[in-house]
């Protein structure tokens, strides 16, 4: 390409808008958190290392604009990127506590520098572009590249080496020559919105933002339906992409108030839906677009749209904007999250309330009369509502109803069914098929649409009260190899145990059919014949001796709460089975009983093992059983 097309096509800006954003989204929100966890930074000290980007975040925002006194916003944006390329390479090393703090400070300083200087003179970086169009572009492609699956679910050092990498290569886009756009003024409209108006309202939406960020990325269930897999991940990118080109031409055709309104609007509704899991793909397409019509706002307000007339006023607001909504915003929204674990609709409709200030200020200048009769009316819909609901109390939910409200609210429905599919494996394995009339009574259906975890239709018929408890609080130690996480939390208050009287309703009057039916079960007589004691004592160690070793840590936690201690079966009593019998047929009884439990007590089944499986772990068990002479038992 000839060097004058380079010198006025002014695609700099863009691309330094799309670079900035691919740094501070996949180096500084991901891979270097996934770094700090790696090193075993957490709680306390990761607190105070994500204190020290904020620091040099906010400390270099209020400073760039003075900075700029004696370097030029060439220079000013070669430090930033050349610093935030380091910290990006410094952070693949060993780090030590102080190291680590020394590099996140570099993080938030380099861009604290390089996000004001580089707002401040965005109009010298467009050329003849529209400088709207690029800072929506640059935005929405900065989103997109972000979003590409190999990317996203690269490792923390890759992740870190593009960073770096993105860095550099915006140090060589400064060293093409920049042509300041002449004739491209602010709108007047525009020059009214106030920094008083625009800093809450951008702190707002900055504080939801990272809120519900922090809440998908910690929430297995959310994150799974929200942004893992190629699909999820383009579909999110190219939303970014389409509503960061909506906004820039919004902000140039109408301003920037309906851009935040239309933001907050798609915002806070994704905010909301991320209180009920099963909602999480509605939400998924409103979060993507609300962050980006906000995030191409927040490049354009201070450089495009702000009543400035200079290059230090533009850089002061903006130093203010992203060190206040920018940085505080964003640890303010990521502690409301941890602390809450959800983001109250209060909260949503009080950002509202911030953020739409300057259109309901104009509403009530011009429609003051419409807005005191749609008051009026409003209240005395309010009041006759609060007599007719005092006048018709609700009646209380009984504990089952209330605990399958809780196993909604919590997404179980993502992980397991409640469909037991007939004719397949299901029936041996889970209980009886369900009826279509059974699913169709229920509001709503809850048959689900994978299985991550086992079906749950039957699990009041095969799992006690304690067990439920107990898996809940550490599902790994009670089921080997479980990925599900722990909901130990739901104790805290009456929903834990609301959940497991939901759960043990399910299936429960099936208790004495699933026994007679499993009386006369047996291992198929190919799996006995290849049955593994060694196997089998591997099997026995994963599942089994956390209840029936006498170190086993669940028989050690909740050893006043079992109807009947476990016995550890290294030395007995064994109190379920007749001694002594020929070993062949101890194999079977001790394998009918791993495999289904005993009815009536906390021993659980593991239906999810193959006769094979059980028949090692009851060949290796029938090898140390001690076999008096006299009828004892097994107590499993």
């Amino acid at each position: 390409m000839p060097r004058d097309k380079i010198r006025s096509s002014g695609w700099q800006g863009a691309a330094l808008v799309a670079i900035v954003y691919v740094d501070f989204l996949i180096f500084a929100q991901f891979a270097f958190l996934k770094r700090l966890a790696a090193l075993g930074v957490a709680d306390t000290r990761l607190k105070v290392v994500m204190g020290a980007m904020a620091a040099g975040g906010v400390l270099l925002s209020l400073l760039a604009p003075r900075v700029g006194r004696w370097s030029s916003s060439r220079l000013r944006l070669r430090v930033g990127l050349a610093a935030s390329a380091a910290a990006a390479f410094f952070s693949l090393a060993s780090l030590s506590f102080a190291a680590a703090l020394a590099v996140s400070f570099l993080i938030g300083a380099g861009l604290g520098l390089l996000t004001v200087t580089l707002v401040t003179h965005l109009k010298e970086w467009t050329g003849r572009w529209n400088p709207f169009f690029a800072a929506g572009a640059g935005t929405g492609v900065g989103y997109l590249v972000c979003n590409i699956p190999l990317l996203f679910d690269a490792s923390p050092a890759a992740q870190s080496l593009t960073g770096g990498a993105f860095c550099l290569a915006g140090i060589l886009v400064t060293l093409f020559p920049e042509r300041a756009l002449a004739g491209q003024g602010r709108s007047h409209a525009e020059s009214r919105y106030t920094l008083a108006h625009a800093l809450p309202a951008f702190t707002a939406l900055v504080w939801l933002d990272s809120a519900a960020f922090f809440i998908v990325q910690n929430t297995p269930a959310l994150k799974s339906a929200t942004w893992q897999g190629s699909t999820h991940l383009w579909s999110n990118g190219l939303l970014h992409l389409a509503a960061a080109l909506l906004s820039a031409w919004l902000l140039r055709r109408s301003g920037l108030l309906p851009v935040l309104a239309a933001a907050f609007f798609a915002l806070g509704a994704a905010c909301l839906l991320l209180l009920d899991p099963s909602r999480a793909l509605l939400a998924s397409i409103l979060y993507p677009i609300g962050v980006s019509l906000y995030s191409v706002a927040l490049v354009a307000y201070p450089s495009l749209l702000a009543a400035a007339k200079s290059h230090a006023e533009r850089g002061r607001i903006a130093g203010w904007i992203y060190a206040v909504a920018g940085w505080a915003g964003s640890a303010m929204g990521i502690g409301m999250a941890q602390h809450l674990k959800h983001i109250p609709a209060a909260f949503v409709a009080a950002a509202g309330l911030v953020i739409l200030i300057p259109q309901i200020s104009s509403l009530l200048r011009r429609r003051a009369r419409e807005v005191a009769l749609t008051a009026l009316v409003a209240l005395a819909a309010f009041f006759l509502n609060r007599i007719s609901a005092a006048s018709h109390p609700p009646q209380p939910l009984a504990q089952v109803e209330r605990g399958r409200q809780v196993y909604i609210s919590e997404g179980c429905i993502n992980c397991h069914s409640q469909y037991i599919r007939p004719h397949t494996a299901d029936v041996p394995m889970w209980g009886p098929a369900a009826t279509i009339e059974a699913v169709r009574r229920e509001q709503p259906p809850l048959i689900g649409n994978r299985r991550q975890g086992p079906d749950l239709s039957e699990v009041g018929a095969r799992r006690s009260a304690l067990w439920l408890k107990a898996h809940f609080f550490d599902p790994p130690e009670m089921n080997a190899g479980s990925i599900m996480p722990s909901y130990g939390f739901l104790f805290r208050d009456h929903r834990g145990d609301d959940l497991v009287a939901y759960l043990r309703s399910l299936g429960a009057a099936d208790v004495m059919k699933r026994a007679d039916a499993e009386e006369f079960w047996q291992p198929e007589k190919s799996a006995i014949a290849h049955a593994d004691a060694r196997e089998g004592e591997r099997l026995f160690q994963g599942h089994c001796t956390t209840c029936h070793d006498a170190r086993g840590r669940t028989r050690l936690t909740w050893q006043s709460d079992f109807k009947r201690l476990p016995t550890d079966l290294a030395h007995g009593p064994y109190v379920y089975l007749l001694l002594p019998q020929p070993q062949d047929q101890l194999v079977v009884t001790v394998a009918r009983v791993a495999k289904f439990g005993i009815p009536g007590t906390d021993m659980p089944g593991h239906e999810y093992l193959t006769d094979r499986q059980v028949a090692s772990i009851a060949l290796w068990l029938s090898q140390i059983i001690k076999q008096p002479g006299s009828k004892t038992g097994l107590q499993l």
